[in-house]
């Protein structure tokens, strides 16, 4: 079944194939007190770590630092941007859309002072950090959400070197323009390169379609009708989940993410905040090496990415270094991030950033090291060899060592209730069942995709290492599993508190995929 209703520019598509299947969960958080205290679920011998237990503060106290305090304000509030010559109203940080990146050291302290000037409250995530739990920004799991007027202050020490960004965690705000990148640098770089640039891509219809609420809206209220909830149902096919690897149901070179990759068509898509018609332009010299950060700030899509006439040199994955490996094209899934090495040629170089599986207009940008004109939005480069996790591999000094697993845990991503749920384990966020783990031990995660969409899947405070043939490989803390696929992580519990794991597809997790690793006593 298609949605036989057009795109226009006053509102998003939102695809209605088979292989979407929506869901209504909601954000009801299983263990939320009254008047803003926090709880959470127990069971008859097991007590759980509290973001302000001692254990965490122990793991804050454990961590290398510099002395060093690096600072910042965030005031979320309205704001209009401009979209070459369209203004869009939406909400952000006061100073563009992202917001100007955050750089600090690995061992510095970062202090960010958020004031919250909207009429909703919101709160600061910081992606892929393995930082102290009480300021991990899930509202009613690691802290009460900060209300109109309100403000907080984010304070901890930076863990480790890596791209990372940050973005609220109240239902879909991801969808407006409230981001930016954080970038902590190593003081002993291993790396050479003369230019360091962000590049963010997202997707945007805030102020020029519909709002991300309206969306959201959409798709709980019409979900997939006659599929019925036997869909969740699916869980029996959870054996052809054995599929691990690159491979997937419905998937092949033209369609690496499977045949439906989103659920939202969107008006723009954009690189620094910029759309095709003003892009953002990257300045160089000819033969200098520019180390890009890769950011998918996206809500619903995945980017192929490539620079014409360049081949891009991967050395980091989620802000993990990787043995450098060469490609001509990859692909983010939403949340994930890879640092790449360009060596400038002379002139002017298209930067594309395809949606894929959609058949919106690229994102765009210019790599300029030269006089020449503003380059066609093509490369040849998007067909060529494109990177797999396979081809990912972590260096010795990130490497989660070889181990039998304490614990395993399965994590079961399903739909339900006639296409209006997505789900964890047969269950919707606000009736999750915490997934418990105990301080020290090796964890392995099955991600078991019983859909027919990718999800990108995320957890919260630690990096995991992709398990093939028994063997921990490339780091990362958002892992695309496609359709029908099944993928091992596994994760050293060095860092205790309550800590969200979910599809970072913005509508999926809020109509319900999320669920939480909890550590207990």
């Amino acid at each position: 079944m298609n949605d036989t209703r057009q795109p226009d520019e006053h509102r998003p598509t939102i695809t209605r194939r088979h292989a979407l299947q929506l869901g209504v969960g909601g954000l009801v958080v299983a263990g939320v007190g009254t008047a803003g205290t926090l709880s959470w679920r127990r069971n008859a011998d097991a007590a759980p770590v509290t973001p302000t237990s001692p254990e965490v503060r122990a793991a804050e106290q454990g961590r290398a630092k510099t002395g060093k305090l690096v600072t910042r304000k965030l005031v979320a509030q309205p704001t209009t941007i401009d979209l070459a010559g369209r203004q869009a109203t939406t909400w952000g940080f006061g100073d563009g859309v992202p917001t100007s990146a955050i750089r600090a050291s690995a061992g510095d302290q970062l202090r960010v002072d958020l004031s919250n000037h909207l009429p909703a409250a919101t709160t600061i995530h910081w992606h892929g950090l393995a930082l102290r739990n009480d300021m991990d920004g899930v509202p009613d799991v690691t802290m009460a959400a900060v209300q109109p007027g309100g403000s907080f202050r984010y304070q901890f020490t930076l863990p480790h070197p890596g791209t990372f960004w940050f973005h609220p965690h109240v239902g879909v705000q991801l969808d407006t323009g409230m981001l930016g990148a954080l970038v902590i640098e190593d003081p002993a770089e291993p790396l050479a390169y003369d230019d360091d640039v962000v590049l963010v891509l997202d997707d945007w219809t805030d102020g020029i379609s519909a709002s991300p609420d309206t969306v959201l809206a959409d798709l709980a209220a019409n979900g997939m009708p006659g599929m019925g909830s036997g869909m969740s149902g699916m869980s029996g096919m959870s054996g052809m989940g054995g599929m691990s690897g690159s491979g997937g149901m419905g998937t092949d070179d033209q369609h690496p993410l499977g045949q439906d990759t989103g659920d939202v068509r969107y008006p723009f898509h954009l690189i620094n905040g910029k759309p095709p018609k003003d892009p953002t332009v990257v300045t160089t010299k000819p033969a200098k090496r520019v180390r890009l950060r890769l950011v998918n700030a996206g809500s619903d899509t995945a980017y192929r990415f490539a620079i014409g006439g360049h081949r891009l040199r991967v050395v980091a994955a989620d802000g993990y270094p990787v043995q450098p490996v060469d490609v001509d094209t990859l692909i983010l899934g939403m949340g994930e991030r890879y640092d790449v090495i360009v060596t400038a040629q002379s002139g002017a170089f298209p930067i594309i950033a395809v949606p894929e599986g959609k058949p919106d207009q690229p994102a765009f940008a210019v790599l300029r090291s030269g006089s020449g004109t503003t380059p066609a939005a093509t490369a040849p480069e998007l067909s060529g060899r494109r990177l797999t996790y396979a081809d990912l591999q972590p260096t010795a000094a990130v490497a989660l060592p070889t181990k039998t697993p304490d614990r395993t845990l399965d994590v079961g991503v399903q739909m339900g209730n006639g296409g209006r749920e997505w789900l964890i384990n047969g269950k919707t966020y606000a009736d999750h069942v915490p997934l418990h783990v105990r301080s020290g031990e090796r964890v392995r995660l099955r991600l078991q995709n019983q859909t027919m969409m990718f999800h990108p899947m995320h957890l919260h405070g630690h990096t995991f290492a992709l398990v093939t043939n028994g063997t921990p490989g490339v780091r990362k803390d958002t892992i695309n599993v496609l359709p029908m696929q099944t993928l091992e992580v596994d994760l050293h519990a060095d860092n205790p508190g309550q800590w969200l794991l979910h599809c970072h597809n913005a509508y999926h997790g809020e109509l319900g995929m999320m669920t939480v690793m909890s550590y207990v006593r």
